[in-house]
């Protein structure tokens, strides 16, 4: 089983890793490519394209321009501690243990619009370009069209193996992956809340419960898929009458 969550816009780069193993991001030279052109865009160019504050702007203008290869340790930080969103705060990184963290190396993705696809334990550097960013880059119209045969052949090649796909990316990261070219059963988690005596899927809480699926799945190591719907953290139950052959709504309240 093979588990894909989004990245996270909240980066921590002050804080040291608990565990000193890594991995130098596999994607490293189309990383390069978006760099270098969004080396060229002015900062009024980056404020619109991002819709970002004079800040922000000015802080991932200075990001893009400190971006140095080769990753060291010394310069990047692997990217299950480096990601600090809600999908990580479900996840919680730093409670895991190093067998957990080994595990999760094999049986974990995570998809970002600047290193395409990402293993846990991959270093990267701090960053802001997520994947629905319309940035054009190498005759790419946009990122999904830069990313998407890449990001698709590398979950192929572990699904060789692992043969069911858990999606626990949002909408505007899982649309980088051609679904109907992967080889093997794709299964996707849906969490809804109840609000005036309806169940919706509600963004902070929906993002924190996709972290907490893909902690489930690593903790136990979860290899059969009637097996996620045994998950119950933080008070979701599985539906059944609300779920789909692919597709498993939990439901809390």
């Amino acid at each position: 089983m093979l588990v894909i969550v989004s990245p996270a816009k909240k980066l921590d780069f002050e804080t040291s890793s608990p565990i000193s193993d890594f991995v130098e991001p596999k994607f490293i030279e189309k990383s390069k490519e978006l760099i270098r052109d969004l080396r060229k865009c002015s900062p009024a160019e980056v404020s619109k394209m991002m819709k970002l504050s004079e800040a922000l702007t000015d802080l991932n203008v200075q990001r893009y321009k400190s971006f140095k290869t080769p990753f060291t340790p010394k310069n990047a930080k692997q990217a299950i501690f480096s990601f600090k969103g809600d999908t990580y705060v479900g996840f919680d990184a730093e409670t895991l243990s190093a067998p957990q963290i080994k595990y999760a190396q094999k049986h974990m993705r995570i998809l970002s619009g600047l290193y395409g696809v990402l293993s846990p334990l991959e270093l990267i550097q701090p960053y802001r370009l997520e994947m629905g960013t319309k940035f054009s880059c190498n005759g790419s119209k946009n990122l999904y069209e830069f990313w998407k045969s890449d990001l698709t052949s590398e979950l192929n090649s572990i699904l060789k193996k692992e043969k069911v796909l858990v999606n626990c990316a949002s909408t505007e990261y899982s649309g980088a992956v051609n679904f109907s070219a992967i080889d093997g059963r794709v299964v996707t988690p849906v969490f809804k809340d109840k609000k005036n005596d309806q169940y919706k899927i509600i963004s902070f809480f929906a993002k924190k419960a996709r972290g907490m699926m893909a902690r489930y799945i690593v903790e136990n190591k979860v290899t059969e898929v009637e097996d996620l719907k045994n998950f119950g953290s933080d008070g979701y139950a599985f539906s059944e009458s609300m779920s789909s052959e692919n597709e498993f709504v939990f439901t809390r309240g």
